[in-house]
């Protein structure tokens, strides 16, 4: 009887261990950026793939991982969420308060930013454009460096939020300000 328990304990000491292996090295583990501003609250959750030596963006001809003009959730696994806590304008545009879904169609020179009042759905699945909030398009530049891990950060500009999104080598800004 004490050999059998033994072994339950190992059996499950080694299942645990392995999951929070398995959680701790996730190709693309979960992300966040927050930043307060005055009484601006704005806040990112996201996931971070890696480029891990394939073309990011480009043309689907040339196999890219997210081919122009198509869908892009904006990281990896879960569809990636902001929470504005005031009303704003993103990229010059109104938006209220609340949490939203956001994700891109990326181009050469321009990505097509959408936010979406669809909640609780995969990443992996298209947005119902029904629920579209705001679509509008922020240039692209070149990052100065490459950057392994896709990356959200925010910077504080007088008189609100810069989020800035980084992967591969591109590089875009969406303002965010407050009403």
């Amino acid at each position: 009887m004490k050999k059998k328990v033994f072994i339950g304990i190992i059996l499950l000491a080694t299942i645990a261990a392995g999951f929070f292996i398995y959680r701790a090295t996730r190709p693309s583990p979960p992300g966040s950026a927050e930043l307060t501003v005055g009484d601006l609250t704005v806040s990112i959750s996201y996931n971070r793939p890696s480029v891990r030596g394939r073309l990011i963006f480009g043309p689907k001809e040339q196999k890219a991982l997210q081919p122009y003009g198509e869908y892009w959730r904006l990281g990896a696994n879960k569809a990636t969420q902001i929470t504005l806590s005031n009303n704003v304008t993103f990229n010059g545009q109104p938006v209220e308060a609340g949490t939203y879904r956001m994700y891109a169609i990326p181009g050469p020179d321009s990505f097509e930013i959408m936010l979406n009042t669809e909640l609780g759905k995969s990443g992996a699945e298209m947005p119902d454009h029904q629920f579209d909030i705001l679509q509008t398009k922020v240039p692209v530049t070149t990052a100065s460096t490459a950057v392994e891990k896709f990356t959200i950060s925010m910077t504080e500009v007088q008189p609100g939020i810069d989020a800035v999104f980084e992967w591969s080598t591109i590089r875009f800004v969406i303002p965010i300000r407050p009403q």
